[in-house]
């Protein structure tokens, strides 16, 4: 069995600075493994432990993917080894074209039994890469996935809904994003990271995993603020407890609150 765990080495968006049009400026932004994406490499070290399976970590972007920060921080996590695509055409590259290059890797590593992901990436957050990844594989996608179980061919796999959980059978190779507390992701200690800088790391260029389809280019047209609510400013005098609870009803009443 071989499971793939696509991550993500994205910037971090508490470091980034808006400008007053609303543009994002991420040069002082530190990069690192997307945030919900070593919840997805737990759940896959967790599953490769119990069926001997191997753990592959897989990733597209641009030439930071493959900086010694970046493949230990991701080969620290559980992977047994790593494929990365690393082309400057990847820089910010979108959710369809990431997507797209990740299936071409699922398909160079080869005999992928299941791919996992995270539920979004930490820079975009737009959820759309595990359904365009499963669509350029002809694989099933399930969402919201908090357990799995099972081997190649015959998964057990858990996933959250609005109305409570479900548990699904895998009869064949899928796709699964990992709920966002699916399992609490391990640390890495200084073995982890040390040991993560001997692991194999093979890196293509995208002209070694160019899609046989081309895909449709999309550009930034315009970027904007969220528009600031108006602030009702209405202040309630606490001093009186029944007072201040009836005027707050009536004031919830007359905005249709209530």
């Amino acid at each position: 069995m071989k499971i793939a765990v696509a991550y993500k080495w994205a910037p971090n968006p508490q470091d980034a600075a808006v400008g007053a049009d609303g543009t994002v400026d991420w040069v002082r932004a530190k990069a690192s493994v997307s945030e919900y994406d070593p919840v997805a490499a737990e759940l896959g070290r967790r599953l490769a432990d119990a069926t001997g399976a191997e753990l592959v970590g897989i990733s597209v972007g641009g030439p930071d993917v493959t900086s010694p920060m970046a493949r230990k921080s991701a080969l620290s996590r559980g992977f047994d080894r790593a494929v990365v695509v690393a082309d400057p055409a990847l820089e910010g590259a979108g959710p369809t074209l990431t997507a797209t290059v990740l299936a071409e890797v699922v398909k160079h590593v080869g005999d992928v039994d299941l791919v996992l992901t995270g539920d979004s990436s930490q820079d975009v957050g737009a959820q759309l890469v595990p359904a365009i990844l499963a669509g350029a594989l002809g694989w099933p996608a399930l969402a919201n996935v908090t357990a799995i179980s099972g081997g190649a061919g015959d998964l057990v796999v858990e996933r959250l809904q609005d109305s409570g959980s479900q548990v699904l059978h895998a009869t064949g190779p899928v796709v699964l994003a990992a709920a966002t507390d699916a399992v609490v992701p391990r640390v890495p200690g200084m073995k982890d990271i040390l040991a993560a800088g001997k692991r194999p790391v093979e890196v293509l260029s995208l002209a070694d995993v160019t899609p046989a389809a081309p895909v449709a280019a999309t550009a930034v047209v315009a970027t904007a603020r969220p528009t600031l609510a108006a602030r009702k400013q209405h202040v309630i005098d606490g001093s009186d407890p029944v007072a201040a609870a009836a005027e707050l009803v009536a004031a919830l009443r007359a905005d249709n609150v209530l």
